[in-house]
């Protein structure tokens, strides 16, 4: 089973996520409310993907995105972005992400995209 940690400020946005993922088979290994607590889960859990909201708290997902990629290169990354981030999402699959998500979003683009990001 794959085990995924969902990154995402809003708690909405995570137990949307998480219920989508879980309904499909993965398993939630951590919920990440800001960048700090995704860096140190990240190393922690050493899950087979992270899904990252780029608008943290307390950091950008890029930051987040850098940092784990620094621990862990081969850590596989999708980011969830709001429509009109283009610039982010490009930044971030310029530094290592493998795709990206876009809110709102469909139960089965989620599925989608962290399918093909896991076969990678």
């Amino acid at each position: 089973m794959k085990r995924i940690l969902i990154v995402d400020d809003s708690f909405y946005m995570r137990t949307m996520l998480k219920n989508m993922l879980t309904d499909a088979g993965y398993e939630i290994v951590g919920e990440a409310p800001n960048g700090q607590t995704a860096l140190e889960l990240a190393k922690e859990t050493n899950p087979d993907l992270i899904t990252l909201d780029v608008i943290l708290p307390d950091n950008t997902g890029l930051d987040v995105l850098k940092g784990i990629k620094a621990e862990q290169p081969d850590m596989k990354i999708v980011i969830v972005s709001a429509v009109g981030q283009e610039v982010i999402v490009n930044e971030a699959l310029e530094n290592g992400a493998l795709s990206y998500i876009v809110k709102p979003f469909s139960e089965e683009k989620v599925l989608e995209v962290v399918k093909k990001a896991l076969e990678e």
